[in-house]
């Protein structure tokens, strides 16, 4: 098999109307496009486009979904265990908040919310956690490990 022999299988691609051959191909002279006007020429804005008047779309008032929720840190167990385990800004007996992990630098000032999830299968920590959200593998790991975890919406 080579590549010039690879063929389409019958039927698969519409044969293509050449436009513009004469008057007996029922597509000559105009082409299909009627006479004159800007739909008659080549490269016409038409989509949308209303001859200068403001379009529909902007004319209208506009309504339904839109979401304003803020956005929600995701700090992963493993991250915040080498956080609280080389002991510089954090420790194990302090509670941990949102409030504190942004005065750490750990969680930029943006995010109004933190959940803590779980990516590696370790053990958890002893940890005294006030957060937004964990994952349920996440809270059975740091309960097992003799931790807390608060959360609130």
């Amino acid at each position: 098999m080579y590549l010039n022999e690879i063929k389409d299988n019958p039927g698969a691609r519409d044969k293509f109307k050449k436009l513009g051959r004469g008057i007996g191909s029922t597509k000559g002279k105009t082409a299909g496009k009627g006479h004159k006007g800007q739909s008659a020429r080549s490269g016409t804005p038409m989509n949308g486009f209303e001859g200068g008047q403001t379009p529909i779309y902007r004319r209208l008032p506009k309504r339904g979904f839109n979401s304003h929720r803020p956005p929600v840190y995701t700090l992963t167990l493993e991250k915040l265990e080498i956080i609280l385990s080389n002991g510089l800004t954090l420790t194990t007996d302090q509670e941990i908040t949102l409030e504190v992990l942004q005065e750490q630098k750990i969680v930029p000032q943006i995010y109004k919310k933190v959940k803590l999830v779980d990516t590696v299968d370790k053990p958890g920590i002893k940890a005294n956690l006030n957060i937004h959200g964990a994952s349920k593998s996440v809270y059975e790991k740091i309960t097992k490990a003799g931790g807390k975890i608060t959360t609130k919406s």
